[in-house]
């Protein structure tokens, strides 16, 4: 009698099929980067200052260079050094006037320009920058300026809708169709999306876009973890999120090549229809097919990928069952993830941490990130900073497991958070450094909170797990825009309080969960009842039971 990773042992645990499926799938994952984050480049909200009929005459009139124009027509930073003013107001002045000076013309129609009238800016405004944004395209700025962070809400708030639905159809009808119908549709969205003619339609492709993206990012993730064999199938995972990692560095070079958004979107998504070649180079997953009691299927899988592996082909399987009193095939529910103790317990620690995650990664970012540097090279830096993360997964897991790194990596980013409260804002260097801290913490709690959501279920309702507790993390992707940002309305270091609170809670309730080092994969929901328990024999879980010709004759 033969578990499944029994079974891979024996065909190749990493060979060369694994390998093949490992590289082709990463390709997923560094497409969901410009999804993820491309509205830093796809709504990128360069200087602005109202556009006023007539200045640009009189500039070329009376040979203004640019620093000349704006200090004689736009107002300055209002009383306490806000640049509203500057950027959503402009002076109530008939710039046509023929009495206008070349030399400070507003001189002549009040001793003091903050006495000039203000209004807001009519006819539009003048950008400064040679690209073309979201922003730059429909005027997403002072008033309208919320729409931005509602566009990036819309994706996450896709995202969390499409984490439960999907995830029921990855485990219900397979890892591969979900990856191939959400591949298509996500497509063909990100098309839709280049080529919108409005802001509120954009709105509704994103959000569409971000019901079914994630699901094909989360059912590779899924098919290569089940893939590989027990001793690889935690590095496998880590790269293939640190994939995405290498689709967000990509993603830098290619926005600074394309500044136009409709172009930039257009080139992230035309080659994603590449993705529907999976139908012909990536299987379905044999574990789930073994759930489902499709058994000559997973059969014929195992013998392609022994085949691939340069491996001798199983002798003679006679049948592939999942021994349990009943013979129904198991079919997901949202109740199975509640279903237990343990489980329940699980379930809603994983939900936190996700949602902490998600609050501590976006905000952090959103809370250094203007800076007012080259906006390509600070993306590309954050950026850089997540691959010494996975060098400390990679070399730290196996020897320490799973849940002490991610304990010390969520006190890590909290603690970062609370020391950046302290540091004067004129000590710009020490607040990026440690805020790279911050950033590094939690990027490895986000790869590792991955792993262990994947570890903790029963493969029939795996995949589905991993969605409806990460769909807390497109919860906290929602609410971030706006809860950073009235916040520090309010005072500039209360988002941090904020962020160094969830990260010192996330820390504990992780000791909370069991540890999955060295442990197979759960196949049923006894089994992810009894992880972290002393071992016992195992009675419900996937075998192959090999009967030679001979044995059968007798």
């Amino acid at each position: 009698m033969l578990t499944v990773d029994d079974v891979l042992e024996q065909v190749g645990e990493f060979g060369w099929f694994q390998k093949q499926a490992f590289l082709t799938l990463c390709l997923l994952s560094a497409a969901f980067a410009p999804i993820y984050v491309g509205i830093v480049f796809l709504a990128f909200t360069p200087d602005h200052r109202c556009l006023s009929p007539g200045v640009a005459e009189l500039s070329q009139r009376c040979g203004w260079s640019l620093a000349e124009e704006l200090n004689y027509t736009v107002p300055g930073p209002g009383a306490t050094g806000e640049d509203f003013p500057r950027h959503c107001r402009g002076y109530e002045v008939d710039w046509n006037q023929s009495g206008l000076s070349c030399v400070d013309p507003l001189a002549g129609l009040a001793a003091n320009r903050s006495h000039l009238p203000l209004g807001p800016c009519r006819h539009g405004w003048v950008y400064d920058t040679p690209g073309l944004s979201i922003v730059t395209e429909f005027n997403l700025v002072c008033d309208d300026s919320w729409k931005v962070d509602l566009f990036q809400s819309c994706v996450n708030l896709g995202f969390f809708l499409g984490s439960l639905g999907v995830g029921y159809i990855a485990d219900r009808f397979g890892r591969k169709l979900c990856l191939l119908a959400t591949t298509l549709v996500g497509a063909v969205l990100g098309v839709l999306m280049a080529v919108a003619p409005d802001y509120t339609s954009l709105l509704l492709f994103r959000l569409l876009q971000g019901l079914v993206s994630k699901g094909s990012w989360t059912s590779g993730y899924i098919l290569i973890t089940e893939f590989v064999g027990l001793g690889y199938r935690r590095m496998v995972a880590i790269l293939y999120q640190t994939a995405f990692t290498v689709g967000l560095v990509l993603l830098s070079g290619l926005a600074y090549v394309i500044p136009h958004w409709r172009w930039l979107q257009l080139a992230t998504s035309l080659p994603t229809f590449l993705f529907l070649l999976y139908y012909w180079c990536v299987p379905e997953s044999p574990r789930w097919l073994l759930s489902q009691k499709r058994n000559s299927q997973a059969i014929k899988i195992i013998d392609h990928i022994a085949q691939k592996n340069g491996k001798s082909p199983l002798p003679d399987p006679k049948m592939l069952s999942l021994e349990e009193d009943v013979t129904e095939k198991l079919s997901p529910s949202f109740a199975d993830l509640f279903s237990t103790p343990h489980l329940r317990k699980h379930t809603l620690i994983l939900m936190y941490l996700w949602f902490t995650s998600s609050v501590l990664y976006q905000g952090l970012i959103m809370h250094v990130g203007a800076t007012g540097g080259n906006l390509h090279l600070d993306f590309l830096y954050s950026a850089l900073v997540e691959f010494p993360a996975t060098f400390i997964i990679l070399t730290t897991i196996d020897r320490f497991g799973l849940i002490r790194p991610l304990v010390v990596s969520n006190l890590v980013a909290g603690t970062a958070c609370a020391v950046m409260i302290f540091i004067s804002h004129d000590l710009h260097w020490l607040n990026i450094t440690v805020a790279c801290f911050g950033r590094m913490g939690i990027t490895i709690v986000f790869q590792l909170v991955c792993l262990v959501n994947a570890e903790l279920y029963p493969t029939f309702i795996r995949n589905l797990g991993v969605m409806v507790c990460s769909s807390l993390c497109d919860l906290g992707g929602i609410i971030t825009p706006f809860l950073v940002f009235r916040l520090m309305e309010v005072w500039q270091g209360l988002p941090l309080i904020l962020f160094a609170v969830l990260g010192l809670v996330a820390g504990g309730v992780t000791l909370l969960l069991p540890e999955t080092k060295g442990v197979t994969l759960p196949e049923t929901i006894e089994d992810a009842e009894n992880l972290g328990r002393i071992a016992k024999p195992k009675e419900n879980t996937i075998y192959l039971q090999i009967q030679t010709s001979e044995r059968a004759g007798t």
